[in-house]
């Protein structure tokens, strides 16, 4: 008693009892929205326990009648029997049926909106986690939680009303009988009382291999060209392999356990079924019962036996609920984008950017999470009708200005600014609604070309899509392929080429019709009269865009009008003398 005392202060000292806490007040957060479906769940079950003993009752009385113990109208019975047998089968396929159209709304519905907290967490911190992983905790423990609300509480009252009616209508025909039935139920919760622990590890090293099989898998997948071309398919089958095994060496233990959890349950089972048999012939012998109720008797207890596993496999089953609980919690409690000011950030657009909008870094400082200082003191303008440069040596923060400026990373220091006929606007996600962004690399989706245009103004015609298409010099290669805009490009834009790709993403972008375009080494793919061309095209337009690109391509400066150099964690504007001796130099 000592030591279980010493050992249970002890998680308390951990803090697992307020951490079990605070994850069951999550679960409820979803449970309390569907409480009407958990009372019809609970319900039905209630209805389908009342109709078991019911049926208890007429076999025990069928019995009875043809061993001559009872008289009766035996059809009358016999009918009787087959009524409730058919009820009792209405009951488990409404009670089937509700519990899967439950069951996928409530699915669907957490699942959605943790998918959105997902989406809005915080990019950096989210950035930590693995693709794989997030796709386990958003698939596996979304569906464990959703299961959880509505079978968990209410099995348990059906479970508890089962064991009550159960031993209620024993103890009213044999209270001696109860003995024999409730034999099973101390070993039962001993042996659940031990399993809680391994139970609980057990989960998490489950969970925590599927996100690992499932990054490997995606990985892999996503990056087989990369594979072939340093022949690395027989290496990365074999780490397959190695995590096959690591998976089937931990199932197998999972298994072994529980065949001798199985095994020392079954014998305890056959054990209470034989003293009943046992005990129940003894009282038939004796006189003491007739064969109709030693049969409704051994029916019921194996109810009661049942129920007490039921409701002790309800600890358990707690524990994987709250574990899933637990690996969403641990994304979810990480900081969150603030998009509360859209309304606010659309107004000021409205109000001022009738000319455009620019914006304006002063005095920047970051460093990422992990220490790797990036700026110090950094400073930017751009304004409408202008092509700014950001120009520098790899690693030296391009990118992560970017990053910067669609405010998925916050300055320590320093003051963001979206500016607008002489107002200004603090960076947010709130503002992202302004800008269009075109990251290096391959962004299409599958489906057709215009499909993929459409994503970002779903509304847009054909023409104007193929006028879009001209200004990111796409149309001449896109009008060639079968069926033009409604050629099907394959997965991350199989079928083109990265140029052509490229330029798509472009057109995309400028179809959004945002004041501020991001291109981020959007044109190296291109040549440099294609990207000439693409850039002087976007100087053209009327619309009054601000447009920053990022660049190793020195022939890029001519097209723009202003250049800013990324260097030693300094962001300097260069003269045009600069801009000169490094066209010179290329």
């Amino acid at each position: 008693m000592k030591n279980k005392f010493k050992f249970y202060l002890k998680r308390i000292r951990e803090g697992r009892l307020k951490e079990m806490a605070r994850e069951t007040i999550f679960v409820y957060s979803y449970a309390r929205h569907y409480w009407k479906a958990m009372i019809v769940y609970t319900l039905l079950g209630l209805t389908g326990t009342v109709v078991s003993l019911l049926s208890g009752f007429v076999s025990r009385d069928l019995v009875d009648i043809i061993t001559g113990h009872q008289t009766g109208v035996l059809l009358e019975t016999f009918c009787m029997m087959i009524a409730v047998a058919i009820s009792s089968q209405l009951i488990t396929m409404l009670s089937s049926y509700f519990t899967t159209w439950v069951y996928n709304h409530v699915n669907n519905e957490v699942r959605a909106d943790i998918f959105k907290k997902l989406i809005d967490t915080d990019w950096e911190a989210l950035s930590q986690y693995h693709t794989g992983d997030l796709m386990t905790r958003w698939n596996s423990d979304s569906s464990t939680i959703s299961n959880g609300i509505l079978s968990w509480l209410p099995n348990v009252v059906i479970n508890f009303f089962k064991f009550v009616s159960a031993l209620g209508v024993v103890l009213a025909n044999d209270a001696s009988f109860a003995v024999f039935a409730l034999l099973g139920i101390p070993v039962s919760l001993v042996m659940s009382k031990r399993l809680l622990t391994r139970m609980q590890n057990n989960n998490k090293r489950s969970m925590a291999m599927s996100s690992k099989m499932s990054g490997f898998n995606q990985e892999a997948f996503s990056n087989i060209q990369t594979l072939k071309a340093f022949d690395l398919l027989r290496l990365y089958v074999d780490r397959l392999k190695q995590l096959q095994k690591e998976q089937l060496d931990m199932q197998l233990e999972f298994s072994r356990m529980s065949m001798a959890t199985s095994f020392l349950m079954s014998l305890v089972g056959l054990g209470v079924s034989y003293a009943c048999y046992g005990w129940g012939i003894y009282r038939v012998w004796q006189g003491a019962i007739t064969y109709g109720t030693m049969t409704m008797f051994l029916t019921l207890a194996s109810t009661l036996t049942g129920s007490v596993n039921s409701l002790a496999n309800a600890v358990p089953q707690a524990i994987t609920i709250t574990t899933s609980a637990g690996r969403l919690m641990e994304i979810l409690d990480m900081p969150q984008e603030d998009y509360s000011k859209l309304e606010e950030a659309r107004e000021f657009g409205n109000r001022y950017g009738y000319n455009g909008m620019g914006l304006k870094l002063t005095d920047i400082s970051y460093h990422y999470h992990n220490g790797d200082n990036v700026f110090s003191h950094a400073n930017l303008q751009a304004n409408p009708h202008e092509i700014i440069a950001l120009i520098g040596p790899s690693g030296e923060g391009k990118t992560t200005m970017m990053r910067l400026l669609l405010s998925l990373i916050k300055p320590q220091s320093g003051e963001a600014v979206l500016t607008a006929d002489d107002q200004t606007y603090e960076l947010s996600p709130s503002v992202r609604q302004f800008f269009s962004y075109v990251p290096q690399g391959n962004t299409m989706f599958s489906g057709t070309i215009a499909y993929n245009m459409r994503q970002v103004k779903p509304d847009i015609s054909n023409k104007e899509i193929i006028e879009n298409l001209k200004m990111a010099e796409a149309w001449d290669f896109v009008k060639e392929l079968p069926g033009g805009i409604d050629y099907n490009l394959q997965e991350r834009g199989g079928g083109i080429s990265e140029g052509q790709a490229q330029r798509l993403s472009i057109a995309r972008a400028l179809i959004r019709k945002s004041p501020v375009l991001l291109l981020d080494e959007a044109t190296s793919a291109l040549d440099p009269e294609t990207e000439r061309r693409v850039l002087k095209n976007i100087l053209k337009d009327d619309y009054p865009r601000t447009c920053i690109v990022t660049t190793h391509r020195m022939t890029v400066l001519n097209q723009c009008t202003r250049v800013y150099e990324l260097k030693n964690k300094q962001c300097v504007e260069l003269s045009k003398e600069e801009i000169s001796a490094k066209l010179n130099l290329n």
